[in-house]
């Protein structure tokens, strides 16, 4: 067979499946969608994905639902989604810990790079670290001088082993080599709780969630993990300013979909999340909760889950952390 023929052989292998790929967009979406949630009702990922799929049901004219699949750290419902038909009717929001994971499981039932599509950040925030008022230090530096002088005498609580509070503190221990003592909460509720009844010294909490408590005089604001000031709190320093230079951590809640979901697929969902997140009624309904929107691009979320995974195991590592 000559070069002519073979080329003219595999256009046509080829070309039924583009047709296909292009009907696909052309009728998508043809049914229901279903975005799972690997965490419980009432988290911030899940109010985060009922406004997207309100979003999304709106535009494309279908009913998109809301299914809280938590479980194993999100472990449970990402498995799900793993396993689904990339078709792009079964999409998930799941928060940053999905980086995390890899690192603190011993066992996870799929790879999150080759079996995951990113599409979007949806939003991030800042942690606020804060201190009971009787505790010395009054800034981070001060925190930072104690920590040294005496090792693992000073304690902070945090949402639970893992969460996002806790890989903020974890990740300030090893950039800057002190020794915290770490008291894992079951939520950022009961930790907030500790260190305002002064059970312990450090709380790291969301800012907004740890915020009305620092301005009620209850809590003494320390600094934020982002690398830029919380618009919700701006009169209060960031890690990095507060002399832990190059330090950013802000969780985050992503829309992800099955690997293999086509690439036209993936920008027709993209496009119409994005703007919903850009829209000023969205933009202002989760700026009243702290959080800003992201909608950045697949790539570009793709190489920020990229980065997070390489990141954690030496933090993990450093911090001794695992779970069976």
């Amino acid at each position: 067979m000559s070069k002519a023929s073979l080329s003219t052989a595999a256009l046509l292998c080829v070309m039924p499946f583009a047709v296909l790929a292009q009907g696909n967009v052309a009728n998508y979406p043809s049914r229901p969608l279903r975005i799972i949630v690997p965490q419980s009702p009432g988290a911030s990922t899940d109010l985060t994905a009922r406004l997207v799929a309100q979003r999304l049901s709106d535009a494309f004219k279908q009913p998109v639902v809301v299914d809280n699949r938590p479980g194993a750290g999100t472990i449970i419902g990402t498995e799900l989604v793993v396993r689904a038909a990339p078709d792009g009717h079964t999409l998930m929001v799941v928060a940053s810990g999905i980086t995390v994971n890899p690192s603190v499981y011993k066992r996870i039932p799929y790879d999150t790079e080759r079996d995951l599509v990113p599409i979007t950040q949806l939003t991030r925030f800042s942690n606020l670290l804060a201190a009971h008022p009787a505790f010395p230090g009054k800034t981070l530096p001060d925190v930072l001088a104690l920590a040294k002088a005496r090792p693992a005498t000073i304690n902070y609580a945090s949402a639970g082993l893992a969460s996002g509070t806790h890989m903020s503190m974890e990740l300030l221990k090893t950039m800057t080599g002190i020794d915290l003592v770490h008291i894992p909460y079951t939520g950022g509720g009961p930790a907030v709780t500790a260190a305002i009844g002064g059970q312990v010294q450090l709380n790291i909490g969301t800012t907004v969630g740890v915020l009305p408590h620092v301005r009620s005089g209850r809590l003494r604001a320390i600094a934020v993990t982002t690398a830029a000031r919380s618009p919700a709190a701006p009169e209060i320093p960031t890690f990095a300013e507060s002399g832990v230079p190059g330090y950013d951590h802000g969780p985050w809640n992503g829309l992800f979909a099955p690997a293999k979901t086509p690439p036209a697929l993936i920008a027709k969902i993209h496009a119409e999340v994005a703007r919903a997140l850009q829209s000023a009624e969205v933009r202002k309904v989760f700026a009243n909760e702290g959080v800003e929107t992201v909608a950045n691009s697949p790539e570009a979320f793709a190489a920020i889950v990229r980065a997070e995974l390489a990141m954690w195991p030496r933090v993990v590592k450093a911090a001794g952390m695992k779970i069976e």
